[in-house]
């Protein structure tokens, strides 16, 4: 049963704190009577163009619990994107049918397409129920040949995919998935894979539910020897790029550019995402599977409306006048929070809270691997890292940079999460200027006659950070204030401004001497450890060359020290462990060892974001994280969003 993974999950309000009731999903455990529809429908049914709603729902269909009430039919909801590449915008409202998915307080997977679940003791076995009698958006049923031909007949076509995507391989080989019978399917991994279920309720995670076999098997040619032509007839220049154009894949444009594509969504595509279009239009899925607690077919909104803005600015006037209903993306920005906070009245809008995902708001990577061998030492003294965090004036920081919006962090999960760490999370934030120089007087770096520092070696102690000011333009502020308080106690630092490809360009290549980004792990610890040990080829950017020797098995990078591979061998221990309670044991271990390491430095906790939910619109929660792999607003679940009058 799943719930060998859901019975262990979080307390509900454990992880936000104090967030309102969820939006709960069941399963009908009987014959569901169905209840009401969408006006629309009912005249398309009175009409003959349209079965009747007990015909179009499952027998025992998912039941969703609406936040606040039982919902009324009608209206268009509007929502902003930016530019022509802004597609996840659309997938986080509208695009969250996986087998799986997230409660709204991201402690634990929930059912969905799949009502249930086995996992074998190994973890190698994943058995998932489908809901039986799920329809496709055009009425064809949704059944295991579904799941298996998307992963099989797709995924793991090397045509297509020039690998297998990394939550359906482990140990270097592809999931295998295979039909029971016709609502029952079974994955087998080549090696434990206990985070399989978490992964599968991130956006990632869709592919078991994203390609319609009696639509998409045309593109295939295996299913049509005349594909090629086909191609030539469409004017693109191989089957590849027809079936992409036609079906789509997770996060490309072209998921919802083609109009005929039947889906699993709330709504479905009525004016694609193309280009020049100034608009999306997405109108009610006569099939969707979902009813609330009287029997209503869900969603209650008509339409969804995606306007097209081409910078912040437009988006933010279109906020102000009440031109949009609900937005958070793009207009996040602690500098837009005082005139939103302004114009509520006006705009006749409520503020939405973001819990974010992320510990840290700034994370300070010193390049410990570095290629210079004096900076490598000088980087890889924990007692130096040590001495220029507690160098730091983080209220300081706090206070001007973040509008006094934080709290001193290092790194590690956030207080509210059950694997909190206080040692890892507070060590080295108090601000000691003195005892900061004396450290590092101790250390061996002496202050020269000008006052600053110099090595060991006699070269002065210099160092730049690298930071993309297009995209965290706070971080900027945050090391100018820094590179201040480090020039106190003697040592000298640059804000190395650069753009994003030159930012990971010079990590790839091992070239900076430190970087900046905001710290993962603060709810999703598992799904990105990247600051606890050298887990992320781009990201764990301290230590770039470990990671390589990590993801390699030893292959390439550097081998790195016994620490960090005792970690590494935990963390894989971890992720094959389905019991809640021994995983997160094992990861109090990592903790114990980064926070006695202290490789990386941070800044404070990360902050909370905000967006706006007009007035009329409800049973939206006014408070949930902000994540990718909790895609915001999805889980919250728009299909029971409704207006009021």
């Amino acid at each position: 049963m799943p719930n060998e993974i859901l019975s262990r999950g979080v307390t509900r309000r454990a992880v936000l704190g104090g967030m309102a009731g969820a939006a709960a999903l069941s399963i009908a455990g009987r014959a569901f009577a169905a209840g009401g529809e969408a006006p629309a429908l009912a005249q398309l049914v009175k009409d003959g163009k349209l079965p009747p709603l007990a015909e179009r729902l499952p027998k025992k269909p998912m039941v969703v619990t609406p936040f606040e009430k039982v919902g009324t039919y009608g209206g268009t909801l509007r929502r902003g994107l930016r530019g022509s590449s802004d597609h996840n915008g659309i997938l986080r409202m509208v695009g969250n049918q996986s087998l799986v998915r997230w409660n709204l307080e991201f402690t634990a997977v929930e059912p969905n397409l799949a009502e249930r679940w086995e996992v074998s003791d190994d973890a190698t076995q994943f058995t998932f129920h489908l809901i039986e009698g799920v329809r496709w958006s055009d009425g064809h049923p949704f059944t295991a040949d579904d799941v298996v031909f998307a992963i099989e007949d797709c995924v793991k076509n090397t045509e297509l995919y020039s690998a297998t995507p990394a939550q359906l391989s482990v140990a270097g080989k592809a999931v295998n998935v295979e039909k029971i019978d016709d609502y029952t399917v079974k994955f087998t991994f080549a090696a434990a894979n206990a985070l399989y279920l978490e992964n599968l309720a991130t956006p990632l995670g869709q592919h078991p539910t994203l390609f319609p076999k009696h639509y998409c098997s045309q593109f295939l040619p295996k299913y049509n020897p005349n594909i090629e032509a086909d191609a030539k007839k469409a004017g693109v220049t191989s089957w590849t790029e027809l079936f992409r154009s036609r079906c789509g894949d997770i996060e490309i444009p072209t998921r919802w550019g083609n109009v005929d594509k039947p889906t699993l969504d709330p709504w479905v595509v009525k004016e694609p995402y193309v280009g020049g279009a100034t608009r999306v239009v997405m109108t009610r899925n006569p099939y969707f599977w979902q009813v609330d607690t009287s029997g209503n077919q869900l969603p209650y909104i008509d339409e969804v409306n995606f306007g097209i803005s081409q910078d912040v600015e437009s988006l933010m006037l279109n906020v102000i006048s009440g031109k949009i209903d609900i937005q958070e993306r793009h207009i996040s920005v602690l500098a837009n929070k005082p005139t939103l906070s302004q114009n509520m009245q006006k705009g006749d809008y409520r503020l939405l809270t973001l819990v974010p995902s992320a510990a840290q708001q700034c994370q300070i990577y010193f390049n410990i691997t570095h290629k210079d061998p004096a900076m490598r030492k000088m980087f890889a003294d924990k007692a130096f890292r040590q001495a220029l965090s507690i160098g730091i004036n983080r209220q300081e920081l706090i206070d001007i940079v973040y509008f006094g919006q934080s709290e001193p962090y290092q790194a590690g999960p956030r207080p509210t999460h059950p694997w909190y760490h206080e040692k890892y999370a507070r060590q080295f934030t108090e601000y000691d200027p003195d005892k900061a120089g004396a450290m590092l007087d101790e250390a061996g770096y002496k202050k020269g006659g000008d006052g600053m520092r110099v090595r060991p070696d006699g070269q002065k102690v210099f160092f730049s950070i690298d930071v993309i000011p297009t995209l965290y333009p706070d971080l900027v502020d945050a090391l100018e204030l820094v590179k201040a308080h480090w020039a106190q106690i003697g040592v000298d630092m640059k804000v190395n401004t650069i753009e994003r490809a030159l930012y990971y360009t010079r990590g790839d290549d091992n070239a900076h001497d430190a970087a900046v980004w905001p710290g993962p792990g603060g709810l999703d610890p598992m799904l990105d450890p990247r600051d606890f040990f050298a887990f992320h080829p781009q990201g764990s950017r301290y230590a770039i060359p470990w990671t390589l020797w990590y993801t390699s098995n030893g292959a390439r990078g550097e081998e790195p020290p016994e620490s960090q591979k005792k970690r590494m061998k935990l963390f894989d221990e971890a992720r094959s462990t389905a019991d809640l309670d021994k995983r997160g044991a094992i990861m109090k271990q990592i903790f114990d060892i980064a926070a006695e390491e202290f490789e990386t430095v941070g800044l404070c906790l990360a902050v909370g974001g905000f967006g706006i939910i007009r007035n009329n619109l409800r049973n939206v929660p006014e408070k949930e994280p902000d994540s990718w792999s909790w895609p915001n607003p999805g889980p919250a679940l728009p299909q029971q969003f409704t207006f009021t009058s």
